[in-house]
């Protein structure tokens, strides 16, 4: 399969990318600022567009060539890969990238940079950068990936070309997990097209966010109980509980993720080492080997997945109420309902609430996110919100 068939419900995009990669080198920018909204793909397009730049075949062919699963991989001498679970990113970070750019390629045509999160950077992270992304070298390409333009400075957005990523339909992400995730699981952890569109549609378009749904039972569990609770809440003895056992599920499920990455981490070191399950690490392969499992490394991880955990509570919680407003305003059959499983509550929460108090309520979502986002307690953070959204 080409490297494009990875890439889900952005055709438009990958036409333009795919004729580009393939055309005169010497028309080719080297800045490029690739922009879209969470889960819809933007680092898998960065990396695909890597591959169609890099590899001899513009990534087309049915059988992927060794430099095109090293890119992919992340293991390609030639293409450079900044993605980080911090909340900033560096200015030391950029500056060894800058250092890296500045390097010929050693197999491949153009030296490649991906900074997966480039609105993650401080104005002065920014500033460093902005010399290297005018006057780029002359062998190296800038991939940088942000939510938006609006999200990094204008002196970046006015010195890149930018893409612009559509939200993947239900239909187009449905289709990506039936015939590409489905295939690489476990005969027994397969999942149904019913499963498969009912992810597609609650992730609405974030392609991470379905395959998550699609594949483990308890997180879609987890959410329907969130949605259920929120349409039930009634007293603040309720918001309090419903609020208490969010935290408590985000928490154990990013101590859980990380536990996995840790062990694939570990895993991974001891095959690249050639040791066994049980051989003893030997002295000089410690202090590398110690480093996976570090513990303050695994908290901030830990503290990171958590947040993204209660980040997706919020897009649960605000699409109940974005139903609401679509039955309010007679637009079901425009647009459809996310949460179809809980209609009859729904439409009785559309019957007592009055379009402003359905605003309101999205207004005390987007509020908490902020508060989140300045490092709130996000027990009392949903606390306060459970309460707000208690029907008058």
């Amino acid at each position: 399969m080409s490297v494009w068939d990875a890439i889900v419900g952005q055709q438009a995009v990958v036409e333009q990318l795919k004729a580009i990669a393939a055309g005169d080198p010497k028309a080719i920018a080297q800045s490029w600022l690739i922009c879209g909204p969470p889960g819809s793909g933007r680092s898998n397009v960065a990396r695909a567009f890597a591959a169609a730049l890099d590899t001899p075949d513009h990534g087309l062919a049915d059988e992927p060539d060794k430099a095109r699963q090293q890119i992919l991989a992340g293991t390609h001498p030639d293409v450079t890969v900044l993605a980080t679970n911090k909340v900033t990113i560096s200015i030391d970070e950029v500056r060894e990238l800058i250092g890296i750019s500045e390097q010929m390629p050693s197999t491949a045509p153009w030296r490649v940079i991906i900074i997966e999160d480039v609105d993650r950077m401080l104005e002065r992270t920014t500033n460093v950068l902005l010399k290297e992304i005018e006057e780029p070298s002359e062998h190296t390409i800038w991939l940088l990936c942000a939510p938006s333009a609006q999200d990094v400075l204008p002196t970046i957005r006015s010195r890149t070309r930018i893409v612009n990523l559509a939200v993947p339909s239900n239909q187009a992400v449905a289709a990506f997990l039936t015939s590409t995730v489905n295939p690489t699981l476990p005969e027994g952890k397969r999942f149904s097209e019913h499963v498969a569109a009912r992810a597609a549609r609650l992730a609405e378009g974030h392609i991470g966010v379905a395959r998550l749904y699609a594949t483990d039972e308890k997180v879609m569990s987890d959410r329907d109980d969130l949605v259920v609770g929120v349409l039930g809440l009634g007293r603040a003895s309720d918001a309090v509980i419903l609020a208490g056992d969010l935290i408590d599920n985000a928490k154990a499920q990013a101590e859980s993720d990380v536990e996995q990455q840790a062990k694939a981490s570990e895993d991974e070191f001891r095959r690249i080492n050639g040791l066994g399950e049980h051989d003893r690490i030997p002295p000089k392969l410690r202090g590398a080997y110690n480093q996976i499992a570090k513990k303050d490394e695994l908290k901030r991880q830990a503290t990171r997945r958590s947040r993204d955990v209660l980040d997706r509570a919020l897009n649960s919680v605000s699409s109940v109420y974005r139903d609401v407003a679509v039955l309010q305003n007679n637009a079901e059959d425009a647009v459809g309902l996310i949460n179809l499983e809980n209609r009859t509550a729904i439409t009785e929460l559309s019957v007592r609430l009055s379009r402003s108090d359905t605003v309101r309520r999205l207004d005390d979502v987007a509020t908490a996110r902020k508060r989140l986002a300045g490092n709130g307690n996000p027990l009392l953070v949903f606390e306060a919100l459970f309460c707000a959204l208690i029907p008058g």
